[in-house]
């Protein structure tokens, strides 16, 4: 993107809407995406940072006046400056706290947008971390009311622990700060200033519970916490025009804590995911954003379980379509008729591919539903191909025949196998056109088959030249039709072996079928498996952290409150082990997937029957 585009602006109803045009950007990447997302109030200098953030001086509106620029959310994407194969996603918000606006409604929303998309949340401020910093955070507060984790009733009390796990990192950057970063005369870090305001108060009074409510909020939802301070980048009549600013115009100290903000960014924020520590790409995204806007729109909470099952069968869906597409492309490059070896060689090849793009593009596929669905079209595909494939073989062995054994007719027109010594003549050419029936590659799969039925069409016509002849004795006549019903039999057994050959092979290509979809499905679980236990170690991480702190701020009875948390965390780390998980799971995987396997057994029992498998229609096909 050459410049940032809206995602979400308000409509002509005032409500929230998604732009279709960021979310076709967002379609077009299939790589993870970073988000980082920046809110605070407005006129405080967000999209400086942000346009810092993508390496360019102009890319989001900065404004130069009292009111507020940015409307909505704008969205840029990048490639990202330190991962090779990722994108990153910047999201500049509108400014809270707009007079203008007048909407408390639309500041919330904005705020609960930019947590639950974001994988860091830069919340951006000036001055210094006061209680009225904190204040004006009140929206952090609000947090519990307008984001659910479960869609479950009655899941209200555990959420507040829950957030943690799926909460961005929280950076807090203040702007034009001009104290000493000192605390009871020592010198501290900007994250121990951050730390030493976000200290809680003893005791159980409404003024204290207040006090500590955003303070409680910040530390307990978002997994980490950073703090950068800016100094004043410029004059004070040059800020209304930074971005025209030359850099040598730009106070050095901004310059390098800027270059540090930028740094912890690139390096330290992750790729977005969601519940079960799945990975966001910008396809993801999309669904992602444009679920919690009509969860929005319709009076709803957004709901982190819901956003993730429908963002799922969207994602499931184009996995299904997409990887039976690569299939069918595959399969389509073969030059029929072909030899059931080839298709078989090639069927697994294009399977295989397919499942691996459908692994890597699908998730949370519940009870292998979708899976399920690619194997059995997958399965169909093959079976109208190797109908295509009979019905080509076919036609190509009777236009072979029929051309090789043009000489025999006119022949036969013309008389000569009357003659006395006619029907020796006839069987050496029939033996001829066989013998360079045969010689010819690329008969495909009804080879045997075709050369019986034509001379199956021939024996009346052997018959009659044979009776014409008169050179013949009786008893060399009885032995040339015992010689005839001889090769007959003969033919048929190589046409029953042919079909035999092909059954085994179906058979192969079935079970050859089975255990891929196993082996991959394996892959997938035992990716899965790892991404969810990233994100309870994570959360327990911070949980640790957080109750190392409070023990050291003397809060012994808040730190025991959060044992029965850490525990739970511990015992599901402790519980998703590779071998345990699988074996728990295996036997429902063999079963779900060996429900689709009556595709290929009808293929099987047609085969076994010797009916000619139906010709695809142009729809199927």
């Amino acid at each position: 993107m050459e410049g940032p585009v809206c995602l979400v602006g308000n409509s002509a109803d005032a409500e929230l809407a998604v732009n279709p045009t960021a979310l076709e950007i967002l379609r077009g990447l299939s790589e993870p995406v970073v988000v980082v997302a920046i809110v605070g109030l407005y006129r405080t200098g967000k999209s400086y940072l942000m346009n810092t953030l993508a390496g360019r001086k102009r890319g989001f509106s900065l404004g130069a006046t009292i009111q507020s620029h940015t409307k909505g959310i704008w969205m840029w994407c990048l490639p990202h400056p330190r991962r090779a194969g990722h994108t990153l996603v910047l999201l500049d918000t509108e400014g809270l706290g707009d007079v203008e606006k007048g909407n408390t409604k639309n500041d919330v929303w904005i705020f609960a947008l930019a947590v639950l998309l974001s994988s860091t949340l830069v919340y951006n401020s000036k001055g210094t971390i006061d209680q009225y910093a904190l204040e004006k955070l009140h929206f952090v507060s609000e947090l519990t009311e307008h984001i659910k984790v479960k869609a479950q009733a009655g899941a209200d009390e555990e959420e507040d622990t829950e957030f943690v796990r799926f909460f961005p990192g929280f950076v807090w950057a203040v702007r034009d700060f001009t104290l000493g970063l000192q605390i009871n005369g020592q010198t501290v870090t900007e994250d121990q200033y951050l730390e030493h305001a976000l200290a809680l108060k003893r005791g159980t009074s409404r003024q204290v519970m207040e006090y500590n409510l955003p303070r409680q909020c910040i530390r307990s939802f978002f997994p980490t916490r950073k703090c950068f301070v800016f100094v004043q980048p410029a004059a004070t009549q040059d800020m209304g025009c930074l971005e025209s600013l030359p850099t040598t115009a730009l106070d050095p100290g901004f310059l390098a804590q800027t270059r540090w903000f930028c740094d912890y960014i690139f390096q330290h924020s992750q790729v977005k995911t969601v519940k079960g520590g799945i990975p966001v790409t910008g396809q993801r995204f999309s669904s992602l954003v444009q679920s919690y806007v009509e969860t929005i729109r319709s009076g709803q909470v957004p709901c982190l379980d819901n956003a993730v099952m429908a963002m799922a069968a969207v994602e499931n869906e184009t996995a299904l379509k997409e990887a039976l597409a690569m299939y069918v492309a595959g399969m389509e490059e073969l030059q029929l008729p072909a030899e059931l070896g080839e298709l078989s060689e090639a069927h697994g090849r294009c399977e295989a591919d397919a499942l691996r793009l459908f692994m890597q593009r699908s998730f949370k596929d519940e009870g292998q539903s979708f899976q399920k669905q690619l194997v059995a079209r997958i399965t169909e595909q093959y079976g109208d191909l190797l109908a295509k494939n009979e019905a080509e073989s076919e036609q190509t062995c009777c236009a072979l025949l029929e051309e090789l054994s043009a000489a025999m007719r006119q022949r036969l027109s013309t008389g000569l196998y009357s003659q006395p010594g006619g029907y020796q003549a006839y069987v050496r050419d029939q033996n001829q056109v066989v013998e360079n029936y045969r010689a010819k590659p690329n008969k495909g799969v009804k080879a045997e088959e075709a050369l019986e039925r034509f001379l199956a069409s021939k024996k009346a016509e052997a018959e009659v030249v044979l009776r014409a002849d008169h050179l013949l004795t009786e008893a060399e006549k009885r032995r040339a039709e015992e010689q005839q019903k001889a090769e007959m039999l003969e033919q048929q057994r190589k046409v029953a072996e042919e079909k035999q050959l092909q059954v085994e092979q179906l058979m192969k290509d079935q079970e050859r079928s089975h255990h891929e979809n196993i082996r991959q499905l394996e892959v997938k679980m035992v990716e899965e498996l790892a991404s969810s236990r990233q994100e309870a170690e994570r959360a327990l991480e911070s949980k640790l952290q957080e109750q190392a702190a409070l023990l050291q701020k003397g809060f012994a009875e808040r730190a025991q409150l959060m044992k029965d948390e850490i525990s739970g965390l511990q015992r599901e780390i402790n519980a998703t082990s590779k071998t345990d998980f699988l074996s728990t799971v295996f036997g429902t995987i063999q079963e779900g997937l060996k429900a689709v396997s009556s595709v290929a057994d009808y293929l099987n029992a047609r085969h076994k029957s010797g009916k000619e498998m139906r010709k695809p229609s142009k729809t199927q096909t």
